[in-house]
Parts: C-alpha cells; sequence; structure tokens
C-alpha cells in the first residue's frame, strides 16, 4: 500500500477519535464509582499516581495498535494479532476469548445498569427501559464508525462537563482529601506501591476489550504523529476524570461505605448525602450517557469484527447485518447481568484485566512498538 501523508488531520477528527476511548471508558463501573472503589479508593495516597499510570497504559496501548493496524492496511483486529503474534498467529485466539467475555459483561453492565438508573430517577418501568435503552444502543451500532465517532463526541462533552461538576463539588463538600493522603502515606509509606502498579495494569488491561472499536474509528488516522494526538486528547479527558472521581470518593469513603449499598453506588451515595437537588439530577443524565456510551462503543466493535463473516454474507444490508450482530450480542449480555455489577467489576473484569495485560498490553507495547518503529525507519512518510 502507499504511505502518503500529504493530507493533515484536523484536531475535530483527533478529539472525536480520543473521545471513542473516553466514552468507551466511561462507562457502569466508572459513572457508579464502584471501578474506583474497588481499583484505586483503597491504595491512599498512591491512588493518583496508579490513575495517572493505568490511563497512560491505555492510550499508549491504542496509539501503537491504530498505528501497527492502519499502517500495514488490516481489515480487522484478527489480522492485527495475527501479525503481532508473529510466528505464532494462533496466540491470536487468546485475544478473542478475552474480547467475547468482556464484550458481554461490559454491554450487561451497561444496558441493565442504564435501566436501572432510569427507573430508580423517574420510575419508569424497568423492562421498558431494557427496551429504550437496547433501542439505542442497537440503533448507533449498526450505522458505522462516522457515528460512533460522532456520538462519541457529544457524549463525551456532556459526561466531561456534568461529571466534572459532581466530583468537584464533591471534593468541596467531602473531607480535606490532601489531609486524608498526607495522613495515609504517613501510615502506609511505599508498602502498597507493588499493589497500586498491578492495579493499574489490571484496569488497563480489562479495558482493551475497546481495541477493535478504536482500531474501526481510528481508520482515518494514517500517520504516526495523528495516532499520538488522538490518545494525547484521550490521556487528558480519561485521566482528569478518573482522578478527580478517585479522589472525590477518598474524601467520601467513611460515608458511603457504611451506606447500605454504597459500596455499589458509591457515586450516587455521595450525591444523595451532599443534598443538592440539581446535583442528584445532573449525576442521573450523567450515569445513564456513560453507560450507553459504553455499550455502544463496545458493542460496535462485535459487530465489526463479526458484520463481513461468510455465514452473514446472504444478507446484503450492512445495516442489517449490523442489527442482527447486535440484537445477538445485547441478548445474551442481558442474561450475564442478572450476575450484579459489583460481581461484574469485581470478578469478571478483574480476571479478564489479567488476561488484557498478558495478551494485549504487553505484546503490544513491546512487541508492537519495537515492530512500529522499524517499520517508521523503512517507511519515513508515515511518522507525519
Amino acid at each position: 500500500m502507499e504511505h502518503g501523508t500529504s493530507k493533515v488531520v484536523p484536531i475535530a477528527l483527533l478529539f472525536s477519535v480520543g473521545s471513542v476511548l473516553f466514552s468507551a471508558h466511561a462507562g457502569g463501573g466508572f459513572a457508579t464509582g464502584n471501578q474506583e472503589n474497588t481499583y484505586y479508593v483503597g491504595l491512599g495516597w498512591l491512588a493518583p499516581f496508579a490513575v495517572i499510570l493505568a490511563t497512560l497504559l491505555m492510550s499508549l496501548t491504542m496509539r501503537e495498535a491504530m498505528f501497527l493496524y492502519n499502517s500495514r492496511g488490516f481489515k480487522n483486529h484478527k489480522e492485527l494479532f495475527e501479525s503481532l503474534f508473529q510466528p505464532f498467529p494462533k496466540l491470536e485466539w487468546l485475544f478473542e476469548v478475552f474480547f467475547y467475555i468482556m464484550v458481554i459483561m461490559a454491554v450487561a453492565a451497561s444496558v441493565s445498569g442504564a435501566a436501572s438508573a432510569l427507573h430508580s430517577y423517574f420510575g419508569a418501568n424497568y423492562y421498558l427501559t431494557v427496551l429504550v435503552v437496547g433501542s439505542i444502543v442497537l440503533l448507533l451500532t449498526i450505522f458505522g464508525a462516522g457515528i460512533i465517532r460522532m456520538a462519541s463526541t457529544y457524549f463525551s462533552i456532556a459526561i466531561l462537563v456534568s461529571a466534572i461538576t459532581i466530583f468537584i463539588v464533591g471534593l468541596f463538600k467531602g473531607q480535606n482529601v490532601m489531609n486524608l493522603l498526607s495522613a495515609n502515606f504517613t501510615e502506609t509509606g511505599f508498602s502498597n506501591v507493588f499493589t497500586a502498579i498491578k492495579q493499574a495494569f489490571v484496569y488497563a488491561g480489562f479495558q482493551c476489550v475497546t481495541l477493535p472499536t478504536m482500531l474501526a474509528c481510528g481508520v482515518p488516522l494514517f500517520s504516526k504523529k495523528s495516532c499520538n494526538g488522538a490518545m494525547h486528547f484521550a490521556f487528558v479527558m480519561n485521566a482528569l476524570a478518573l482522578g478527580l472521581a478517585v479522589l472525590m470518593l477518598i474524601g467520601w469513603q467513611s460515608h458511603y461505605v457504611a451506606v447500605e449499598g454504597g459500596t455499589v453506588l458509591p457515586t450516587l451515595a455521595v450525591c444523595r448525602e451532599i443534598g443538592m437537588p440539581w446535583l442528584l439530577i445532573l449525576y442521573g443524565i450523567s450515569l445513564v450517557l456513560c453507560l450507553i456510551s459504553t455499550g455502544v462503543t463496545t458493542t460496535f466493535g462485535f459487530v465489526s469484527r463479526f458484520e463481513n463473516a461468510p455465514a452473514l454474507r446472504k444478507i446484503q444490508s450492512p445495516a442489517l447485518r449490523g442489527a442482527v450482530l447486535a440484537m445477538f450480542i445485547l441478548t445474551l449480555s442481558m442474561t450475564v447481568s442478572m450476575a450484579g455489577l459489583s460481581n461484574i467489576v469485581k470478578y469478571g473484569y478483574g480476571y479478564c484485566g489479567y488476561l488484557g495485560i498478558a495478551v494485549v498490553i504487553i505484546p503490544m507495547l513491546t512487541i508492537g512498538v519495537y515492530r512500529n518503529r522499524k517499520f517508521i525507519k523503512e517507511h519515513p512518510e508515515v511518522k507525519g
């Protein structure tokens, strides 16, 4: 293939691709505070450093994967991982196993969580809201990467504004976080450094379920420089939102752990305790947007993997093929959702996180980096 780089990539496109990673990350576990409580709050003063490490790992992994994918002209993530694992292409199946399990769990948490939120806030019928939310996910999924980038951009802006407002108000209303972190450092010192590093890697590991979606949406990024730019936006958005969420929950930990169900929905417990009705409404909107955005981006990753499968070639319409695949994964995911959000985040996400480290993060940041650097030396025009 040709490797021309005369075309300039608009900043808006870089932001929209970076937004895909943020909107995929800002799902049920993030919006509810469940992931922050499970993986970061207990780390004390090391929590902000673990957040930065995790978001850095996510961004670097996606950057290398997108450039490897685009520069070689691969058509799906199967080809990418077969190339990455040469001379052992069959290892690609490890990613397939990781991906399928994570898709089911992530979509299950997103759709059922959004339905539960709409039911709790507005008194809507649970089963009707499941149908409505599932339909929204379905419609946004079947019309291609352009719609996903556009939806992710608007979702990300709305989520950032609402979530950061909630977290800043929560920080001012809660205990003094700096005093809490200082006291924790005095008490624990550096004893939890290994745990913090492990938690950051595990968190980044299960977030790699978004990789197929990032590949599909990042196709316009033809140079290494454009891949870098998109992931700069992604890193800032993810680190800012996740970092503020973790700091706020540290300041409220003593409260929400004492509330029934508080560790399942920590952010909701905090918003209710603050006692500002407008903040509770804003949180409801943010929660639903986060849940739907993860459902859309994760389902789309599954659809993009199988939409050209031989078994579906008889279906002429790409939109119809996407609808069939999306309906299949949505139906399957709703069955898994009965396990509950906390179990999905702690056990399902956790174990898949270890697999993501071994199958995606380490190979992409070692073999992938080496091959990309070698490719740039041989084709300097792709640097950008």
